[in-house]
């Protein structure tokens, strides 16, 4: 539908008259683009085209305008044509085109009034804890400095408690416009930075800004079984919230120690155990320590070899949440004597010759060698 010279805004915007309002949003996203006078500077045309897009989405992104032009056309909507945009109308253009071109406050930017209510900020909290710590879970008393609302003032920033003022320059906007061309286009308030209201007798022991920091003392459960990088949230225990918003959370997030003696793999423990040749030839029965502090007995089979692995099943970590636990792996490490006295090493060598090996060389290497080749021929 067109009237007189004036395009349908539709058509201008090329979508169908059922379209919802995502739609509309990236057709003019698409224009804006493309016909933006910052993107094409000295086209008188381009700029005509984005003041007619821009004319097109202020309309048909408001339901009321939509409904009286959908029902009367441009006769519905008075003779205003384009002349910039409200301030109800700032945060969608910006949204649309703040991000594309850099505008920052363009249209009012994200910034309007922010006298509102905020959630406080989340923390976060490392704990350290010991091997034996995360096995067996353990409750400690960590102090965390936060900022709280202000005892003196109630959050306020206002000394006695009252309230702060509605700021005269942007009238509790927190933005204050002003004409940029054929746009109109709005920064943040000087006098207030974008709050919206201005404190003209600031408290003293928050200096007007609502909030004191504090040191609190917390007491954590910590479960059996975390691991490095996990994070426990404790809900509404991170900074108290602006002019009476929810206060954020807190995280505490495990850092698990190093070992001297097990290692973890997931649920799993590994250890290296060392034993003696004399042990693992004749094969014994020793007791290692587990991560609870007991200790388990294990079997050493004789003829064991080096880096030979004996799992203990259930002498791992606790599964987080489950009842569940891992397996502690015993690798062992055979011990060779740097030193033997005398009588050790004829025993030894009697029974190297019982069981056909020679310890000493007399016969010589190449000797060997041939003799065998001359048996084997």
């Amino acid at each position: 539908m067109t009237t007189g010279t004036r395009r349908d805004y539709y058509e201008i915007l090329g979508v169908e008259r059922s379209a919802g309002v995502e739609e509309i949003k990236k057709a003019y996203r698409r224009m804006a683009v493309r016909y933006h006078p910052d993107k094409n500077p000295d086209n008188p045309d381009a700029e005509e085209r984005f003041k007619e897009a821009s004319e097109a989405y202020a309309v048909l992104s408001d339901p009321e305008k939509r409904a009286r032009y959908d029902r009367f056309g441009h006769e519905g909507l008075g003779d205003v044509g384009f002349t910039g945009f409200d301030s109800e109308s700032f945060v969608d253009f910006a949204d649309i085109l703040g991000d594309l071109f850099g505008f920052g406050d363009l249209f009012g930017g994200r910034r309007r009034t922010s006298h509102r209510a905020q959630r406080g900020s989340d923390l976060r909290f490392t704990m350290s804890l010991t091997l034996e710590e995360a096995a067996r879970g353990v409750t400690k008393t960590i102090r965390v400095p936060r900022l709280e609302v202000c005892d003196e003032c109630g959050g306020s920033g206002v000394a006695g408690g009252g309230s702060p003022e509605t700021c005269p320059t942007c009238g509790g906007r927190g933005q204050v416009a002003y004409r940029r061309g054929f746009l109109t286009v709005a920064q943040t308030c000087p006098s207030c930075q974008g709050h919206g209201r201005v404190v003209r007798n600031p408290c003293r022991a928050c200096r007007g800004r609502g909030r004191t920091e504090h040191e609190v003392s917390l007491e954590v459960k910590i479960p059996p079984g975390v691991d490095n990088s996990m994070r426990l949230r404790l809900s509404g225990e991170g900074e108290s919230g602006v002019r009476g918003g929810p206060p954020g959370d807190l995280y505490v997030v495990v850092a698990v120690e190093a070992h001297e003696l097990f290692t973890r793999d997931g649920a799993d423990l590994h250890m290296t155990l060392p034993v003696s040749v004399f042990q693992a030839m004749l094969g014994t029965r020793l007791r290692v320590p587990t991560i609870l502090g007991e200790e388990q007995e294990i079997e050493i089979p004789a003829g064991a070899q080096p880096g030979q692995v004996i799992r203990v099943r259930g002498k791992g970590m606790p599964v987080l949440e489950s009842r569940g636990t891992g397996d502690l792996y015993v690798h062992l490490k055979v011990v060779i004597p740097e030193r033997l006295s005398p009588e050790q090493r004829r025993l030894i060598e009697e029974a190297a010759a019982h069981g056909g090996e020679a310890v000493r060389d007399d016969e010589g290497l190449l000797h060997r060698i041939r003799r065998r080749l001359a048996n084997d021929g």
